[in-house]
């Protein structure tokens, strides 16, 4: 929430940082243009959500989703096998919750990303046209909601929940690109006490000085009815929009103080991983432990913003599924320990939230990284690098859940029947959001992104 002090002295620059966080779309010209065409078109919005987690370093198939446990012991999981709701199908054992949990989840067993890099391309990659996935959905539905303000396209890093997390890991690759859509549709990301949202939030002036502002907004809101000739409808709505914003709309959402703290206490993944449990020979332990950390609330804080009208929001928690067993990565065994265990928690947490509240419909959750691991266990327990084979869970977003898509074959290095891309996995996101059929009647889209949101075909099986 916003906060007003009458007595410390008033910042110029703190004022300015509350107007141009991204939340208020404050760029006028551009809002009021957008939402002119839209009434014109009508916004094929389906009224969902898509909470993209991104397990970015690869996580392995045989140790998450398709453990194989009659292969030899060099290709089965590491970590054994734990039986699911889904009669005859398995998990790897760090996954006891959602195993449990299987009915309300799809599975793809048949799901490649094309190549071994580290990279992001499940979300930002050539399928997404070199923009975040939420960046081509906020092009079409907008940047922000126009009652609220809330940013349609949001990423959460650990630092959004936890100020002594590391900052963003960039090394390989933007999850903020917007590719050329637009800067406006690129995702916003919420900082930590320290350096961020939450800092900027906070406004160091009476509610009276504010309101004596009104009188500028108004002048300068005149003078931007002529620059934007012929676009002066809605700009008294506009108006109330920022200053409702201000005053203590949406920065709510992203206060986790707001919430019971029993919730809180639900999802917290940080007591499952003692961080001076977590071996200092891997030089990535500072990401295993921002994972632990983090991820439980980051998961809590997506439910929140999607509440409230975000319509895509990408989690991450750094570089961390990636099982070497080198010098800087844990291999498959222990590093499931420090990735899996809170995954399997803060997922599983998430999905019952959803379920009580009533939103499985409305929120669909996509979990992948950008590969898979090698079939094949090296001598020292790691799995190296594969892009023929990755792990795909899928939830809600009124789909068929309760079933595995696809097969592998024997040593779970390859399709075994016909390959899921992410080209379809853009396909099912954007069918999930958009009417489609309707957003093929919008005019004034990119070509590009009308071309990728009209042909992209979803997964076949989840409809």
């Amino acid at each position: 929430m916003i906060t007003f002090a009458d007595s410390s002295p008033y910042s110029r620059r703190s004022f300015l940082q509350v107007g141009g966080l991204g939340l208020g779309g404050l760029s006028l010209s551009q809002l009021i243009g957008w939402r002119a065409s839209a009434a014109k078109a009508g916004i094929p919005l389906k009224n969902k959500s898509v909470v993209f987690l991104f397990m970015h370093g690869g996580p392995p198939q045989q140790e998450t989703f398709d453990p194989k446990m009659d292969a030899p012991a060099e290709i089965r999981s590491s970590t054994g096998e734990v039986k699911t709701s889904i009669p005859g199908v398995t998990f790897g054992s760090t996954f006891e919750k959602l195993a449990e949990r299987a009915n309300r989840l799809a599975i793809v067993r048949s799901y490649t990303t094309g190549n071994g890099n580290h990279d992001i391309k499940p979300i930002v990659g050539k399928d997404s046209l070199g923009a975040n996935i939420g960046s081509l959905f906020s092009r079409i539905a907008g940047a922000n909601v126009p009652t609220t303000g809330m940013p349609r396209n949001v990423a959460l890093f650990p630092r959004a929940v936890d100020a002594d997390s590391q900052e963003r890991v960039k090394q390989f690759g933007n999850l903020l690109a917007h590719g050329t859509v637009g800067a406006s549709c690129a995702p916003f990301a919420p900082g930590s006490a320290k350096n961020g949202l939450q800092g900027d939030m906070t406004m160091w002036m009476s509610r009276q000085r504010l309101e004596d502002r009104m009188y500028l907004l108004n002048k300068i809101d005149n003078l931007k009815r002529a620059i934007d000739n012929g676009a002066a409808d809605g700009l008294g709505e506009l108006q109330k929009q920022a200053v409702n914003m201000i005053t203590g709309g949406i920065s709510e959402a992203f206060d986790l103080s707001g919430e019971d703290p029993r919730t809180i206490a639900r999802y917290d993944t940080a007591p499952l991983i003692n961080p001076n449990s977590i071996s200092k020979s891997w030089n990535n332990h500072r990401n295993y432990r921002d994972h632990g950390q983090t991820l439980g609330k980051l998961m809590l804080l997506a439910r929140r913003l999607c509440e409230r009208g975000a319509g895509f929001v990408t989690v991450t928690t750094n570089f961390v599924w990636d099982f070497h067993s080198d010098k800087n990565n844990a291999g498959a065994a222990e590093g499931m320990d420090y990735c899996g265990v809170p995954f399997d928690h803060a997922v599983s947490a998430f999905l019952d939230d959803l379920h009580e509240r009533g939103l499985s419909d409305q929120i669909l959750l996509v979990c992948c990284g950008e590969m898979g691991r090698t079939p094949k266990l090296q001598n020292n327990g790691g799995r190296n690098h594969w892009g023929r084979l990755a792990p795909l869970m899928l939830a809600g977003g009124g789909l068929r859940m309760g079933q595995v898509i696809g097969e592998s074959s024997p040593d779970a290095g390859e399709p075994a029947s016909n390959p899921v891309t992410t080209e379809n996995l853009i396909g099912t996101i954007m069918h999930t959001l958009l009417d489609v059929g309707q957003v093929r009647l919008m005019e004034n889209l990119p070509r590009d992104v009308h071309q990728l949101v009209t042909s992209a075909l979803p997964i076949k099986g989840l409809s």
